[in-house]
């Protein structure tokens, strides 16, 4: 079974409320299991919602406020809910296809935290929380 960023396979679930709908990773998930999943949606944020990005291991909003501990649940509930459909259909989690540079999925290069679009090295909080679970992970740019 995958797990997908929902704004990968068009799901209105950005920050501005759009999606990044990716053919390359609908290709992908043909013949597979998969779970769509937006951790920050799943954490109760609203679309849309403020830009945010990770500055000093923290979740910001460009407004100033911290998101981390919402980020956190949102990453905790899209493991938990993607481990259920995986054991419910008898099968392990292969793979996890996130949107890159993302404060949630992000996996390699995120934002850092400046609202400038400068790139730093690092994980957003869903990659992060998945690769310490042993879940392979690749952004939709590897495709």
């Amino acid at each position: 079974m995958y797990i997908i960023s929902a704004c990968l396979l068009g799901e209105n679930c950005k920050y501005n409320g759009g999606n990044n709908l990716n053919e390359n990773v609908i290709d992908l998930i043909k013949g597979h299991n998969y779970i769509a999943v937006c951790p920050e949606v799943a954490a109760g944020c609203p679309v849309p919602r403020s830009p945010m990005e990770i500055r000093a291991g923290r979740v910001y909003s460009i407004d100033g406020e911290d998101f981390t501990e919402k980020f956190r649940d949102g990453a905790a509930r899209v493991l938990a809910e993607a481990r259920a459909r995986a054991k419910e259909s008898g099968e392990d989690i292969e793979l996890a296809v996130l949107k890159s540079r993302s404060p949630s999925c992000g996996c390699g290069r995120i934002y850092d935290g400046t609202f400038t679009h400068t790139l730093v090295d690092g994980d957003g909080v869903l990659a992060e929380l998945l690769k310490k679970n042993g879940i392979k992970i690749i952004s939709e740019e590897e495709c």
